[in-house]
C-alpha cells in the first residue's frame, strides 16, 4: 500500500486554499471567495434518494434549471446509480439518458455542467455536448481512457474514494486507520492524474463519504476533512441524504435535510472547496453564512 503524504496540515483548519478551475469556455469556477455548490441531477430510475423522479428528460431538465436558478455553480448529471448493490448501466443507455438533457441545459443556462460517469464513451460525448467537468467515482480506474480524455479536454477531474465497487462496497467495509489510508489512495490516484497530464490545479478530491464506509468511518472523514488538504488540490464532498445521517438521524432520505446541511457547515468551515449536494438553496445559504462566519460580514456573497 502506498503511504499517505506527510501529515504536516500546514493549512489551518479554517482557511481555503486558492482554487481557480478554469473552463474549456473561458469561464472560470473560483472556489475562493465561497465553497461552491453543486447541484445533483440523476437521471436514473434507481438512485437511492431521487431515482425515477427525473428519469424523464423533460422533468430533469425542469429540476435543473430550478437549481441553477437556485444558485447551483455547478449541475452533476449523471446516469448511472452508484448506490450500495447497483449494476453498471451499458455506455449507450447511459448516454440515452443524459445526453439531451444536457443538450436543453447548455442552450439555456449559464451554470456549468459535469458528467457523472466513469465511462470516457460517455464523458467524451457528454464534453462534446457543453459538459466542462468529469466527476468520476472509480478515480480513472474504470476506463484507461478517461484520463487522457481529461488532460486534452483540460477539464476539472474530481477522483473520488471508494473501496471496493458499488455493488459490493458496504458489504463488510474494514480500514485500519480510515483517514490515512483514504488520504493514500487519494495520492495515488492524484499523482496518476498528474502523470496522464492532468494539471493538479484541474483536479478535486473526494473522500467518497458513503463509499465503502461504515457511519463511524464516514464522521471521522468529515470531522478531519481539513487534513485532506495536504494532497494539495481541491477537496470536494458529497454527503447529501446518505445512510450515515439516516442511522444518525433515524430517517428516510427524503427527512435528511437538515442533517444534509449540518454536514454542509462542517465541510465549508473544514475549508473544503466543494459541496454537492440534491437541496441547493438551503445549501448555498449555509455556505454563505459560513464564509461570514469565517471572514466576517465585509465579505460580499
Amino acid at each position: 500500500m502506498s503511504q499517505a503524504p506527510a501529515t504536516t496540515h500546514s493549512v489551518p483548519w479554517t482557511q481555503r486554499p486558492p482554487c481557480r478551475l478554469p473552463l474549456p469556455s473561458g469561464k472560470v469556477l473560483d472556489a475562493g471567495p465561497r465553497a461552491l455548490v453543486m447541484g445533483i441531477l440523476n437521471v436514473t430510475p434507481d438512485s437511492f434518494s431521487d431515482g425515477g423522479r427525473f428519469f424523464d428528460t423533460k422533468a430533469a431538465v425542469r429540476h435543473a434549471r430550478d437549481m441553477a436558478a437556485a444558485g447551483a455553480d455547478v449541475l452533476d448529471i449523471g446516469g448511472e446509480s452508484t448506490r450500495p448493490g447497483s449494476d453498471p448501466v451499458p455506455a449507450d443507455e447511459e448516454k440515452r439518458r443524459v445526453l439531451p438533457v444536457i443538450q436543453e441545459l447548455v442552450a439555456d443556462v449559464d451554470t456549468t455542467i459535469s458528467i457523472d460517469t466513469q465511462k470516457a464513451e460517455v464523458a467524451e460525448a457528454a464534453l462534446e455536448a457543453g459538459a466542462e467537468m468529469i466527476n468520476d467515482v472509480s478515480a480513472l480506474r474504470t476506463d484507461p481512457d478517461m484520463a487522457a480524455l481529461a488532460a486534452e479536454r483540460k477539464v476539472p477531474v474530481c477522483l473520488m474514494h471508494m473501496q471496493g465497487a458499488p455493488k459490493v462496497m458496504q458489504k463488510d467495509p474494514k480500514y485500519g486507520e480510515v483517514v490515512s489510508e483514504v488520504m493514500a489512495w487519494l495520492s495515488e490516484r492524484v499523482e496518476f492524474a498528474v502523470e496522464a497530464g492532468i494539471e493538479r490545479s484541474m483536479i478535486l478530491a473526494d473522500p467518497g463519504f458513503g463509499f465503502g464506509k461504515t457511519p463511524q468511518h464516514n464522521l471521522e472523514i468529515l470531522r478531519r476533512l481539513h487534513e485532506l488538504h495536504d494532497l494539495e488540490c481541491a477537496v470536494m464532498i458529497g454527503t447529501s441524504r446518505k445512510s450515515t445521517l439516516g442511522i444518525v438521524l433515524n430517517a428516510q432520505p427524503d427527512y435528511r435535510l437538515y442533517g444534509t446541511l449540518a454536514t454542509v457547515a462542517c465541510a465549508v468551515m473544514s475549508g473544503c472547496h466543494m459541496v454537492r449536494v440534491h437541496d441547493v438553496r438551503p445549501a448555498r445559504d449555509v455556505v454563505v453564512v459560513c464564509e461570514a462566519v469565517r471572514r466576517g460580514m465585509r465579505w460580499q456573497p
